[in-house]
């Protein structure tokens, strides 16, 4: 799991020009890879080195929450510990941070010492609430 799997072609092939939002679905591990805490503690790291990229990039943490129970569908695989709403001015945005030399060499190392699985899906608005300006 890292920024090797970051699917590229994907997001490219999307064909979006506009703002889009990554929904993080993370599962911690029980202690961090690097021994020093939890992977919640982990987590914490890469968040304040991450969130000032994203905001470098024009865009902004919308909203995060602790995932509390699975209420429709198959409980087996989907049992997520946190969740996040990212909003990026664009695909290319996302893919810029991502793919930088300092996401991968400061931030990343947080990320996977602290989650077991992470996923992130993207997607863009059909109707929001959310005001991102």
């Amino acid at each position: 799991m890292g920024v090797d799997l970051l699917n590229v072609e994907a997001l490219r092939d999307l064909k979006h020009d506009g703002p889009i939002v990554m929904v993080n679905l993370m599962r911690f591990r029980d202690r961090s890879l690097d021994g020093e805490g939890s992977g919640w503690d982990a987590y914490l790291r890469y968040s304040a080195l991450t969130v000032p990229m994203v905001k470098a990039r024009g865009g902004t943490l919308l909203w995060t929450g602790d995932a509390k129970a699975v209420a429709l569908g198959p409980q087996a695989g989907n049992q997520w510990d946190y969740l996040a709403l990212v909003y990026y001015p664009s695909v290319a945005a996302f893919i810029d941070m991502m793919t930088s030399s300092d996401y991968e060499n400061r931030c990343d190392p947080h990320r996977r010492n602290g989650c077991a699985e992470h996923l992130i899906i993207a997607s863009s608005e059909v109707y929001s609430k959310f005001k991102t300006s």
